[in-house]
C-alpha cells in the first residue's frame, strides 16, 4: 500500500498509508491519543474523526481536552433539540442546525413556536441526554439521501444535497435512536456527554440567509460538558446585558438609530463625536508614524470602477445602485479602487516603493434588515482603511510593521487578540499560482512573529488571502478586529506599474490593512469592555465640577477654564440639586473624575477630587491634579488613577 505524508502541529510530516482517516492518523501518533480522539482538524476546518486525509494535508487531533471539543459538543446538542422536537412537533420540517461559537441553533418551518413551548422541549432534550444514546455515523448512497427527504417532503435538505453534497456519491447521516439527520459531523460519542444545556431564544431567520427566501424559525441554544460551565455562562450573559451597547449608546447618548432616518444608519450624539475623534486621532498618529499619507475619496463612484476592481461581480448584491443620467453608480463598499486610482495616477520608481495612503473611508453595504444589530452590523460604517504598493521584496518588513501597530491598538485599550490566517474563498479571482504565493507569505510572516494563530479555510476575501485578528474583551467574547490583506490581483486588474532597477516595469503588491477594522464596531467593542466607563484620553467627558451652592459657581467657571485652557472636556453641574444628587448622577454618567467645590474649597483655591470608583481626596491644588490628568491623557492609561 503507497503512503501518504501529513503535517502535524509542530511541523513535523507523519507517514501513513493513504486512505487514512483522522482517527488512523491519531492511532499513528499513539494508542492513547487514538482511543481519545473525538473528531480532527484538516487545514483547519473542522471534521469527523472518519473523514479521509490527503498528502500534504495539515493535520490536528480533537480531544475531550481541546478546545474545539465545545464545538463538537454542542453541534450534538443541535441534534438532541432537533430529536426532541420531532418527539412533540412531528409536522416539523428541520432544516441546517450548526454550532456557533455562543452555543448552537436549529433552523425549522412547519410549527409555529414561542418562549413558552421552549421549557417542554428542553425537558425532552433532559430525557434524551438521560438515556445516553450512542450517535453512530451512516454512510448512505446518493439516491437513498434523495429518496428519504423526497418522502418526507423536506425541499431544504434536498437542496443540501444538490448543493453543498453535488459532489459526494456517499452521504453522511447521523443516528441517535430514532433520530437521523443528513450531516457532516463530527459529533460526540453519545447524548451522555452533553452535560448541561439551555435553549436560550426564538426568532426568525431566512433560509440560506437569503431575505428573498422563506421565513424560517431559528431556536438558538448552548451546551456545556458541566452545570457549572453553564451557570457561568449564564452569569456572563447576564453582565453581557448590562454592558448592551445599544442600551448604554442610548443612557450615555453616544449614538441612535433612527427608524425615520432609515435602519443600519447610525447618527452619532457630541459624546459619540467625541470619542469617535481620539479613535480618529489616535490611529492617524499611527499612521503618520508609519509613513502613510493621507486621502479622500468620494462616497460615489460609476460601477465601472467596480467591474475593474472586481467588486461588483463579487459584491453586486450587497451595494446600493443608483442611476444618474442613465449611468449606473454605486455607493462604495470598499475603499481600495480608490486608493488604486489614486496610486495610478503617477509614475513610479522602485525607489519610491512602499506608497503607503489612509483614510478613514466611510463605506455602504446593503446587510439584510434582519441582521442589522446596534453598530455591530450596520448599512454605513466607517473603515480606518489603509493600501499600501510595495515591491515583492517589502513585503515582509510592511507586515510586520503593520502587526507592530496593530498590536499597540490591543494594548493601548487593554484587549486581547486572537489570530487567524484566513485562505482562499470559493468566490475569487487570481490564478492558483498568485494565491498559492500570497497565502505562503503571509503564513511565513506569522511563522516569524511568533504569534499561535488559526486556519480559517476560505474565509479570505475574494482578491487576496488575509490575517484576522479579534478582539477578546473584558467578559472573555471575541469580535472582528483589525485585518491584514495581501493583494496580487488588484494591482494586476488596474493595470499597476513600477519602473524597477532593471529600467522594466513591474507590478505592485497592494496591501489593504485596518487597525481598529471599523470604526463602528470597534465602538461597541469599547462600549462593552469598558461598560461605558472610558478611560480619561476617552471619555467624552472627563472631568464634572460639583457646586455645593450657588455661592462657589464663579469659582467653578474659573476652575472649568482652566482646564478647558489645557484641552480636557469640563462641565459643571449647575441644577439646585443636593450634593448627594450631583454625585450620583456623574457616577451613572460615568465620568472619571468629579471636583467637589465649597466654601472651604473656594477659600483656599483648592478641590475635593472624587473618581468614579468612589474614592475622594480633598485639599488638592488643581496645579497637583492638573499635572496628573495631563500624563494620564498622554499615557493613555485604562483607569482613572490619581487616587491609587
Amino acid at each position: 500500500m503507497s503512503e501518504i505524508a501529513v503535517v502535524l502541529p509542530d511541523g513535523s510530516n507523519l507517514s501513513v498509508p493513504e486512505g487514512s482517516t483522522v482517527e488512523d492518523v491519531a492511532f499513528e501518533i499513539g494508542p492513547g491519543l487514538g482511543r481519545d480522539t473525538v473528531a480532527g482538524k484538516i487545514e483547519g476546518e473542522l471534521v469527523d474523526k472518519a473523514t479521509p486525509v490527503s498528502d500534504g494535508d495539515r493535520i490536528e487531533i480533537v480531544t475531550d481536552q481541546s478546545d474545539e471539543y465545545l464545538d463538537v459538543l454542542r453541534h450534538s446538542a443541535a441534534h438532541v433539540f432537533a430529536q426532541a422536537l420531532l418527539r412533540l412537533y412531528p409536522e416539523a420540517t428541520l432544516t441546517i442546525g450548526p454550532w456557533t461559537d455562543k452555543g448552537f441553533y436549529y433552523d425549522i418551518t412547519g410549527v409555529d413556536l414561542d418562549e413558552s413551548d421552549l421549557e417542554a422541549i428542553e425537558s425532552e432534550m433532559a430525557e434524551i441526554v438521560e438515556e445516553d444514546y450512542d450517535i453512530e455515523r451512516l454512510d448512505r448512497s446518493r439516491e437513498e439521501a434523495i429518496e428519504r427527504y423526497e418522502e418526507a417532503d423536506n425541499p431544504y435538505k434536498l437542496e443540501i444535497l444538490e448543493t453543498e453534497a453535488a459532489d459526494e456519491e456517499e452521504i453522511s447521516f447521523y443516528k441517535q435512536a430514532e433520530f437521523e439527520d443528513l450531516c457532516k459531523g463530527p459529533h460526540v460519542e453519545s447524548t451522555g456527554k452533553i452535560g448541561a444545556f439551555e435553549l436560550t431564544n426564538i426568532s426568525a431567520s431566512y433560509w440560506r440567509g437569503d431575505e428573498e427566501n422563506e421565513t424560517l424559525t431559528r431556536v438558538s441554544g448552548t451546551a456545556f460538558e458541566s452545570e457549572s460551565d453553564l451557570e457561568q455562562f449564564r452569569e456572563r450573559r447576564q453582565e453581557a446585558k448590562k454592558r448592551d451597547h445599544r442600551r448604554l449608546g442610548q443612557e450615555l447618548e453616544i449614538f441612535s438609530i433612527d427608524e425615520t432616518t432609515g435602519p443600519g444608519l447610525p447618527l452619532y450624539h457630541p459624546n459619540g463625536k467625541r470619542i469617535l475623534t481620539e479613535l480618529s486621532d489616535f490611529a492617524e498618529s499611527l499612521n503618520l508614524e508609519a509613513g502613510y499619507e493621507p486621502v479622500e475619496t468620494p462616497h460615489l463612484f460609476r460601477t465601472e470602477l467596480w467591474k475593474k476592481s472586481g467588486h461588483y461581480d463579487n459584491y453586486v448584491d450587497d451595494m446600493f445602485l443608483l442611476d444618474v443620467n442613465d449611468e449606473e453608480y454605486g455607493l462604495k463598499p470598499m475603499n481600495c479602487p480608490g486608493h488604486a486610482t489614486i496610486f495610478d495616477q503617477r509614475s513610479w520608481s522602485y525607489r519610491d516603493l512602499p506608497v503607503r495612503y489612509f483614510e478613514d473611508g466611510k463605506v455602504y453595504r446593503k446587510e439584510q434588515r434582519g441582521e442589522l444589530s446596534g453598530l455591530s452590523r450596520v448599512w454605513a460604517f466607517t473603515i480606518d482603511d489603509g493600501h499600501l504598493f510595495c515591491r515583492p521584496d517589502q513585503i515582509e518588513r510592511e507586515i510586520n510593521t503593520i502587526i507592530d501597530n496593530i498590536t499597540t491598538v490591543f494594548e493601548t485599550f487593554g484587549l486581547d487578540a486572537e489570530v487567524a490566517l484566513a485562505t482562499r474563498p470559493e468566490k475569487s479571482v487570481g490564478s492558483d499560482e498568485i494565491w498559492e504565493q500570497a497565502e505562503s507569505q503571509l503564513e511565513s510572516v506569522l511563522e516569524s512573529s511568533g504569534f499561535e494563530y488559526d486556519l480559517e479555510p476560505g474565509d479570505g476575501a475574494f482578491y487576496g488571502p488575509k490575517i484576522d485578528f479579534a478582539f477578546t474583551d473584558a467578559l472573555g467574547r471575541s469580535w472582528d478586529g483589525p485585518t491584514v490583506q495581501l493583494d496580487f490581483n488588484m494591482p494586476d486588474r488596474f493595470g499597476l506599474t513600477y519602473t524597477g532597477e532593471d529600467n522594466e516595469e513591474h507590478q505592485p503588491v497592494m496591501i489593504h490593512r485596518a487597525l481598529y477594522g471599523s470604526y463602528e464596531r470597534f465602538l461597541m467593542v469599547l462600549i462593552e469592555h469598558y461598560d461605558g466607563k472610558f478611560p480619561l484620553w476617552l471619555a467624552p467627558e472627563q472631568v464634572r465640577i460639583l457646586p455645593i451652592s450657588d455661592d462657589e459657581l464663579g469659582y467653578a467657571y474659573r476652575l472649568r477654564n482652566e482646564l478647558t485652557d489645557q484641552g480636557f472636556r469640563v462641565e459643571i453641574e449647575d441644577r439646585s440639586w443636593t450634593l448627594g444628587r450631583k454625585i450620583r448622577e456623574a457616577q451613572e454618567d460615568r465620568v472619571p473624575y468629579m471636583l467637589v467645590v465649597g466654601s472651604n474649597e473656594q477659600e483656599a483655591g483648592t478641590v475635593s477630587v472624587r473618581d468614579r470608583q468612589e474614592r475622594e481626596k480633598q485639599d488638592v491644588e488643581l496645579e497637583t491634579f492638573l499635572a496628573h490628568l495631563q500624563s494620564e491623557r498622554a499615557e493613555k492609561r485604562q483607569m482613572p488613577d490619581f487616587l491609587d
